[in-house]
């Protein structure tokens, strides 16, 4: 098994194509052929991106456009929480990614490490007031305080806007769900940003079995030291009553703009160490939660969940779901995780028990508020 250390599997060990069409190809060899086509600029951050020219072969040679690579093109929204690339087309992201650790969804602080000196009180009591006087405990990340928003980050045309969600019958679906983000409040408020919402079927799915897919995801972390979490919107075809198969959809907005997709993905990819082999104790590692150097040989686990953008009964067996990460990859033109990890890897449901815990919450604020 080989040597990968967390950090290495999310940034340098995945290699991600972009659903919208934006391609990395290989360097052509010297005097191959396309040797002298100028590939297109890669994708934007934000609404950074800037007019290039862009040499595009045609069967006469190769035509300038003297006002950039028209796309498509999606935004790479950077996060403190997580990382997205926004579909400007479709109107909600393409993808997004994020890395959970215990340490990262701890409500409160972690405590002081080894042989260093206490905090003075009057310090540490600053340090947990709001600072306006008013002796108030601030956490790190409250939802309440949280309100969605249109994302400045993407140009206008391409936004999409809130007016586009009211009376749609659709949820504002977190992609990257709040809770995930507790590191500090603008990690929380950052996922209310439109570019992370997709349009969600409500009752029965994103505020139930698509909330305990997102909790059976941060409980992961009890049972490995890193978990990565892609979460893709799909639009996969069905068979209809003539025999042939159709992709078809709703999309919301007046003028209508958001795409609705008929199905959601969680690709799971976790680590932890492998104890076949010799282990070292992270010098850096949060004392509440330990955790192995980098270097230390970890045990692979990755897991595909395909999920109807439909009422899901909440005895649904959540196994019923696992289908291959090939598949997730074929549908949104994604490549997730590269060929070394996915060998290496072993079934995630083979290895820790994958069932959901079902919490009604809204069900009981109902009946609270009919009594």
């Amino acid at each position: 098994m080989p040597t990968l250390g967390p950090s290495l599997l999310f940034a340098a060990g995945l290699t991600l194509g972009v659903g919208a069409g934006v391609f990395y190809p290989r360097k052509p060899s010297a005097g191959g052929p396309g040797s002298n086509v100028q590939l297109p600029p890669p994708p934007p951050e934000g609404n950074n991106a800037r007019s290039t020219q862009a040499l595009v072969p045609t069967a006469m040679g190769s035509m300038v456009l003297s006002h950039g690579f028209p796309g498509p093109t999606p935004d790479i929204l950077k996060r403190t929480a997580y990382t997205a690339a926004y579909d400007r087309r479709l109107k909600h992201p393409a993808w997004t990614a994020e890395h959970l650790t215990a340490t990262s969804l701890a409500r409160s602080p972690p405590p002081s490490a080894p042989n260093t000196q206490p905090v003075p009180l009057e310090q540490a009591r600053n340090a947990d007031t709001s600072g306006n006087g008013s002796g108030k405990v601030v956490t790190k990340g409250d939802r309440s305080k949280s309100t969605f928003m249109e994302d400045d980050g993407v140009p206008e045309m391409f936004r999409a806007k809130l007016q586009d969600y009211f009376k749609s019958g659709y949820d504002r679906g977190h992609m990257v769900p709040a809770a995930d983000a507790k590191i500090s409040q603008r990690a929380m408020d950052e996922t209310f940003y439109l570019s992370n919402i997709a349009p969600q079927v409500g009752d029965g799915f994103n505020r139930h079995y698509w909330a305990y897919l997102e909790d059976f995801c941060r409980r992961l972390t009890t049972n490995f030291e890193d978990v990565y979490v892609f979460t893709v919107p799909l639009y996969l075809p069905a068979k209809q009553a003539d025999g042939k198969w159709r992709v078809e959809y709703e999309v919301i907005g007046t003028p209508p703009s958001i795409s609705v997709p008929t199905h959601f993905a969680k690709v799971i990819l976790a680590s932890r160490p492998d104890f076949s082999y010799p282990q070292k104790v992270s010098t850096s590692s949060n004392p509440a939660h330990p955790s192995t150097s980098p270097n230390t040989t970890k045990e692979l686990a990755l897991g595909a969940f395909v999920l109807p953008n439909k009422e899901i009964p909440d005895n649904v067996d959540l196994r019923s779901f696992i289908v291959p990460v090939e598949h997730v990859e074929k549908a949104a033109g994604l490549q997730l995780f590269n060929d070394e990890v996915k060998v290496k890897s072993r079934q995630l449901c083979a290895v820790t028990q994958c069932q959901v815990i079902v919490r009604r919450f809204d069900d009981a604020r109902k009946s609270i508020g009919k009594k």
